[in-house]
């Protein structure tokens, strides 16, 4: 399978498209095709691991890879040793109509895991592949989660850097230790004074200065990217759409061919894409629910068919959200402008001159066939996780809890019964403080003591993860300004 820019430009293989990041001309890497999974296949992947399930989705994609590769990335990444959870993924019944779906099982506690535990092996691969003997230095602006994802899974690889940009202000206390704490001989963390669209978009700046990287070039330096951007990041969260459909056809709770639903709480959009691309590929999915927080750019863009980041920029209870211009839509721009890449370089050509860019209204009338959005503020969220440990005993994260808010609203809206996987994207204990505010109204501002108050209370045990934090020596403590990112990366 060949893989193509949104923009028009280049057609590459799926190693070339991972080893890049991102396309010459600024677009993102995208299939061809969508490659077709029937029912029948779906049946029979329920009886299988989630590593097998990966592989068989994988192998669809990453037609330039031998299926030995494949498996070996994938055992490497979703090994016991990786994730606490044998199922890798698994579903938590709430009702008789609504699941979660974990995704925080893996070394971070977070989602990003899902697909930042194999995306190294892939891109070592990717490089041998198209003999790039230089050094593959990474460069991400993280929201929270996806940092620490990338400098765990990156940590020490040979013939890989990985460099991480961090909003000063804008992540919890748990996501910034877990960052700055980070070992390994290859790897930095810088803070950037601004919010994580500032961040994002001097990332990207970067990728597009042919300086800077000529200068990379001269140290021996080849760029990619571990953002969602990356195909890499992408296709490997394709697998658990799937994985989840699987599971609830083996528990018998659906039939194979039945239509699901999935609420999935969505900041820069990869996530929710990814579940877009399961559809296309043959995933009986009825809707697909975007859960926004007061950034609510997404739902204001899914009702009127105008995106535009003419807004007020809010911090949040779920940080990783907080997000004005969330990269991976482009994706979905280019299937529901029928693949013109001269129209969607016209759109981003808007956003960025005037922040703002207008698809008609019969594009977004494709779109709400498929999407449907909202979104919920802090008193919604910390409502919801209250509702949740008192009438279900579970314990949500706070972006898991917008999701779970969005689900109500969208039911109440639409009556709509179809069984609903809500997309769980991290550990509450990533976020304590707030957490335990909510389900016992005890303010305590320490992480750490938030964390043993809750564990206390709940009987959910803190994660290992957490509760070593709290001894490790900070090893990262640079900050720059948004102008000055290209300097800290060559320093």
């Amino acid at each position: 399978m060949s893989f193509l820019s949104t923009r028009g430009g280049s057609v590459v293989t799926a190693s070339q498209a991972i080893l890049r990041g991102i396309a010459p001309d600024g677009g993102l890497y995208v299939p061809a095709m969508f490659p077709a999974v029937t029912t029948e296949k779906i049946a029979r992947i329920s009886e299988m691991s989630y590593q097998d399930r990966a592989v068989n989705v994988l192998k669809l994609f990453l037609e330039d890879f031998s299926i030995p590769e494949i498996e070996q990335a994938v055992n490497a990444a979703y090994g016991p040793d990786r994730f606490n959870d044998p199922a890798v993924a698994p579903l938590k019944k709430l009702d008789d109509t609504t699941w979660v779906m974990e995704l925080f099982h893996g070394p971070t506690l977070a989602f990003k895991d899902m697909a930042l535990q194999l995306l190294p092996h892939l891109l070592k691969m990717s490089a041998e592949k198209n003999r790039e003997d230089r050094e593959v230095c990474i460069l991400v602006a993280t929201s929270g989660d996806t940092g620490k994802a990338a400098l765990e899974g990156f940590r020490d690889v040979p013939g890989t850097s990985c460099t991480v940009f961090y909003p000063l202000d804008g992540v919890s206390d748990v996501q910034k230790l877990q960052m700055v704490t980070t070992g390994g001989n290859n790897t930095r963390v810088i803070a950037v004074r601004g919010n994580f669209d500032d961040a994002q978009t001097g990332v990207k700046e970067l990728f597009g200065s042919e300086e800077f990287i000529a200068k990379m070039a001269e140290r021996g330096k080849v760029l990619s990217s571990a953002n969602s951007i990356n195909l890499g990041r992408l296709v490997p969260q394709v697998v658990y759409y799937f994985s989840a459909y699987a599971d609830l056809v083996r528990a018998g709770e659906i039939s194979a061919g039945e239509p699901v639903n999935f609420c999935v709480p969505t900041g820069n959009f990869g996530n929710i894409l990814a579940g877009y691309y399961a559809m296309n590929m043959g995933l009986p999915v009825n809707r697909l629910i975007c859960a926004s927080n007061r950034n609510n750019v997404l739902t204001d863009f899914f009702n009127s068919g105008i995106y535009s980041t003419h807004r007020t920029f809010f911090k949040t209870l779920s940080p990783s959200m907080d997000i004005l211009v969330s990269s991976n839509l482009e994706r979905l721009l280019y299937e529901a402008a029928d693949r013109d890449g001269e129209l969607i370089r016209t759109w981003m050509g808007q956003l960025k001159e005037c922040g703002s860019y207008s698809i008609g209204d019969q594009r977004r009338e494709w779109m709400s066939g498929v999407f449907w959005g909202d979104c919920a503020d802090n008193k919604d969220t910390l409502n919801e996780i209250k509702q949740r440990w008192e009438h279900d005993h579970y314990l949500l994260d706070p972006h898991t809890a917008v999701a779970g808010h969005v689900l109500r609203e969208y039911r109440k809206a639409n009556g709509d019964a179809t069984p609903t996987v809500i997309v769980g994207t991290a550990s509450p204990y990533k976020f304590a403080s707030d957490v335990l505010r909510a389900v016992s109204g005890e303010e305590i501002g320490d992480a750490f003591a938030a964390s043993e108050a809750l564990e206390k209370l709940t009987g959910i045990p803190m994660p290992g993860q957490v509760k070593k934090l709290r001894d490790l020596p900070v090893r990262h403590t640079a900050v720059c300004d948004r102008d000055k990112m290209a300097e800290a990366v060559l320093e």
